[in-house]
């Protein structure tokens, strides 16, 4: 079972920082509006999130329809220029990328080098020239991107024609990064853009999680340490215009340091105690943010990632011991937190642990000595009773 849960946990992680958690929030309901009440909450978090202050709301929803600003209609020609700008952007990039790869073996170390680590350079410059005339907006994002990766590929190529036969993967990976941090970092000091403090601080974790490994500090430790700085990295961002990446900084800081722990207190206990106690440090998390008023996607991940780990370690816990029934206990006894708390995301794990743990423990008791139709219809009956409970708390959330 503890496998599951670890399947499970990664899945989300792969899946979070793109697309997973907020669908999942959708899924469960966790970030829709649906009464007055919660059109007022979410009206709050977003005046908290952008500093928006209560005079300024009064002022822009009092201002008159004319003094707001319309949006311009872009001109066809505007438009056609715009397309043909991107047409040839991605031609220039497919030719120099067929270029590369019907030719690659037949070149030389230099021209490897400037057909990667060059051609990196010189978009570097496109780029420059772009955030100073600031004329191609929309051409940043894409330009930083393949600028990135040109320039990191091209780095680690040149490593690899300079020393061919070199195996310290690890010294070339933190030289690479280290160099990208560099630039990175200085053309958001110059520009402040959200790519480019994306870009920095990934090359800037890269570097310090390769640095770290070569200075022979176990994995967990360094999860814990860098977990941590990420989450405070994530809640200073709260207070920048580059505050969109806070929440994402504040998820992967938070799962980053729980793993770190988990492995440590695995080593040290076991497993299953692992899990529990690093669910209840989750979902405790998720109540700070909750009772803060902040990020209603993150509360409820936190109190679904959570409560899995819980009652994952849990069960591993009490299975085939004489407090099994504490278990379900636990369970019931989370549905009135689910009502106190309000979480949806909660109480679906809840009732699906609830009703988990009735069928096994039906199965193992009652099953040989009642018969398999009279153990069905208890089954049955418990199951309505669960979730005719379910609905009713589900209403009062």
């Amino acid at each position: 079972m503890i496998w599951l849960l670890l399947l499970i946990v990664v899945l989300v992680l792969i899946g979070g920082g793109m697309w997973g958690w907020p669908l999942l929030a959708g899924m469960l309901g966790l970030s829709s509006v649906k009464d007055k009440p919660s059109a007022l909450a979410n009206i709050a978090e977003l005046m908290r999130s952008y500093d928006i202050t209560p005079a300024e709301v009064d002022a822009a929803f009092h201002a008159p329809a004319a003094s707001q600003a319309v949006p311009t209609r872009r001109s066809r020609g505007d438009i056609a220029k715009t397309l043909f700008i991107y047409l040839g952007a991605i031609f220039i990039l497919a030719g120099i990328s067929a270029y590369i790869g019907m030719f690659w073996e037949s070149m030389g170390s230099a021209m490897r080098i400037f057909v990667t680590l060059g051609v990196g350079y010189t978009l570097l410059i496109v780029l420059v020239s772009a955030l100073h005339e600031k004329k191609y907006p929309r051409l940043v994002l894409p330009l930083t991107l393949a600028t990135v990766f040109m320039m990191t590929g091209g780095w680690f190529v040149l490593i690899h024609e300079v020393y061919p036969h070199g195996d310290n993967w690890r010294a070339a990976v933190l030289f690479v990064f280290g160099v990208m941090a560099v630039h990175q970092g200085a053309l958001f000091g110059k520009y402040r853009l959200t790519v480019l403090a994306f870009t920095a601080l990934f090359f800037v974790y890269g570097f310090m999680q390769v640095g770290l490994e070569l200075l022979g500090v176990p994995i967990a430790y360094i999860a814990i340490v860098l977990g941590a700085s990420l989450f405070l990295v994530g809640t200073a961002l709260e207070k920048t215009p580059q505050r969109i990446l806070a929440e994402p900084a504040l998820l992967i800081g938070t799962c980053w340091l729980n793993a770190g722990l988990f492995e440590r207190i695995a080593v040290s206990t076991s497993a299953n105690w692992a899990s529990l106690i690093i669910g209840v440090c989750v979902m405790f998390t998720a109540y700070g943010l909750q009772k803060a008023g902040r990020y209603s996607r993150l509360t409820g991940l936190g109190y679904f990632i959570g409560s899995i780990m819980v009652y994952s370690g849990l069960f591993d816990l009490v299975h085939n011991t004489a407090v099994e029934l504490l278990y379900l206990a636990v369970t019931a006894a989370m549905l009135y937190a689910c009502v106190v708390l309000q979480s949806r995301a909660l109480l679906f794990t809840t009732v699906i642990a609830m009703l988990g743990f009735i069928g096994f423990y039906t199965a193992k008791y009652f099953a040989d000595s009642l018969g398999w139709p009279i153990t069905l219809v208890l089954m049955g009956v418990a199951f309505l009773g669960v979730g005719t409970i379910a609905i009713k708390v589900r209403r009062k959330i």
